[in-house]
């Protein structure tokens, strides 16, 4: 493409964002290009790039995670800055048509088949069993309601207020980690308390450290850390742990720039260049700058109450045990390959890669010399490696494993979302509608190499797995740019491993009433 011509103000906030010209062309460039699909090969399924791990090999994994994970710096990972808004989009569409909100009407519409009705109807019917029933009535009694009369009268306006605006509980515009999921007779816990409980039992050190690093938002980066600081001592003396924890945000030089439909830099009403957040994918950079040998990643709306917690420290345990086990027999193969290592030693460590990885050795390199095998393998095994969590398919939105081909025709294992499928190929679509499992997002990851250096990942990204979305602004049309999604193009080159996990440790809170759901009630 030529060159853009952007104007000294252009460089101006091209500079200020961290960014540079040839940045702003390679993402201009992408917008031009046909959309970046990936050709699926095949579902990953078990035995075929899923692993099941039976009772006795988890019970192995868990001893060997308890023994050796305590001398390495793990930490946990969440990505907590996802706005609660969407929890209460139905609540919301009823709150702004400024009508009363009765219970009876609704129950009606319910009645006639109005989705959003019935939605609202379960949640007022629940309304008692929300782990923030109590502080509502708190709040709302220190403004003169009665919300258990309330209730009883069927009359729900000024209940669904004061959850979701700044005259109750401000729940509309707070991100999810603040909001209360779970009831505990000591008091409620928010999903961000969920993660410390989480951190305390599976990654702390020898020395009795758990540590954590949460990615929010800068406008509720204070509100997070008055939080912690309420309850951090509380929780480190009931589980015997120092918690280390940190904060980051998203790092203003991952934006991207939006185009107009003409694929021409979008222009504001004053004439500037409209940057946007560059999605979650941009997150790989926050997971960059982490120190730690072994990182778990969970979403900040994944999380159980204490009665269903063993079941998910198990198997992160197994995960971690797991993915140790690899490492130190990659690490030894890695020492080998880098000294002289005879053509046995060369063929068990192309058996390793391609068993026990799921890694796909191309034809070409089955036939060649041993040194064309040794120098495939340095190259190959020289990457971040992740185990990966699959459930069995469920009704829940997710992506999914597959088999996927690049240009040069090798195959290898990936997490592959709907937006990465081509839509017109019915070939595509049946080899993913044929798939068996999708990615609660759980993921253990190694960032050291085999002699304990960190990993640059942001080598280890497919650039070209972006997704393309339309948006609009000031009433005009425009199209938004993402980063390849952090489980998904931000990780396409690191080995992955897929395990088969249990369908208990998946358990999203996408709309408010997920928390009536039994696994999210007191037992």
């Amino acid at each position: 493409m030529d060159q853009y011509p952007f104007s000294q103000e252009d460089l101006r906030q091209i500079k200020d964002h961290g960014l540079t010209v040839e940045e702003m062309e390679r993402q201009i460039e992408l917008f031009e290009m046909p959309p970046p699909y990936l050709r699926l090969d095949r579902p990953c399924k078990a035995g075929d790039g899923i692993t099941v791990i039976d009772e006795k090999r988890g019970q192995e994994l868990t001893e060997i995670f308890e023994h050796e994970a305590p001398k390495r710096i793990c930490l946990k990972f969440v990505p907590a800055s996802g706005a609660a808004s969407r929890m209460f989009k139905t609540l919301l569409r009823y709150l702004s048509r400024r009508e009363e909100i009765l219970r009876e009407p609704v129950a009606g519409e319910a009645r006639r088949g109005q989705k959003d009705a019935a939605e609202l109807v379960t949640f007022m019917d629940g309304i008692r069993n929300f782990a923030f029933f109590n502080e509502l009535g708190s709040v709302m009694k220190q403004k003169g309601y009665d919300v258990d009369a309330l209730i009883g009268k069927g009359e729900f306006t000024e209940i669904i207020g004061f959850v979701l605006t700044e005259k109750g509980l401000d729940y509309s515009n707070l991100p999810k980690g603040l909001l209360k999921f779970h009831y505990y007779p000591g008091g409620s816990r928010t999903a961000f308390e969920e993660h410390l409980v989480e951190a305390a039992n599976y990654v702390t050190d020898q020395n009795g450290t758990s540590s954590l690093s949460f990615t929010v938002s800068q406008e509720h980066m204070g509100e997070f850390q008055d939080l912690l600081e309420k309850v951090k001592s509380s929780y480190e003396e009931k589980y015997g742990v120092v918690f280390r924890e940190s904060f980051s945000i998203q790092k203003k030089s991952t934006d991207t720039l939006a185009v107009d439909m003409d694929n021409n830099p979008f222009r504001r009403e004053d004439g500037g260049l409209l940057f946007r957040p560059g999605g979650h994918g941009a997150l790989i950079e926050n997971v960059n700058d982490l120190k730690g040998d072994i990182i778990f990643i969970k979403n900040i709306d994944n999380v159980v109450p204490d009665r269903l917690k063993p079941e998910t420290f198990q198997w992160k345990k197994i995960m971690g045990g797991y993915l140790i086990t690899l490492q130190k027999q990659l690490f030894r193969y890695m020492e080998k390959l880098a000294s002289t290592p005879d053509e046995k030693t060369i063929e068990k460590a192309m058996a390793f890669f391609g068993e026990e990885l799921s890694q796909s050795v191309p034809v070409a390199v089955e036939s060649a010399s041993p040194e064309a095998k040794k120098d495939f393998l340095m190259g190959k095994l020289k990457r971040p490696i992740r185990v990966c969590g699959m459930v069995k398919n469920v009704d829940e939105p997710g992506g999914g494993p597959f088999w996927v081909k690049d240009e040069a025709g090798e195959s290898s294992i990936q997490i592959v979302e709907t937006a990465q499928m081509d839509p017109g190929s019915e070939e595509q679509q049946n080899i993913f509608a044929a798939s068996t499992h999708f990615n609660p997002v759980d993921l253990v990851c190694g960032l050291r190499d085999w002699k304990g250096r960190p990993f640059d990942l942001r080598k280890y990204v497919d650039p070209k797995a972006v997704f393309i979305s339309g948006k609009s602004k000031e009433g005009r049309d425009l199209k938004a740019l993402e980063h390849p999604g952090l489980w998904n193009g931000a990780m396409a080159k690191w080995i992955s491993i897929f395990v088969e996990v249990p369908r208990i440790i998946f358990n999203p809170v996408k709309t408010v009433n997920d928390l009536l759901r039994k696994e999210h009630q007191p037992g």
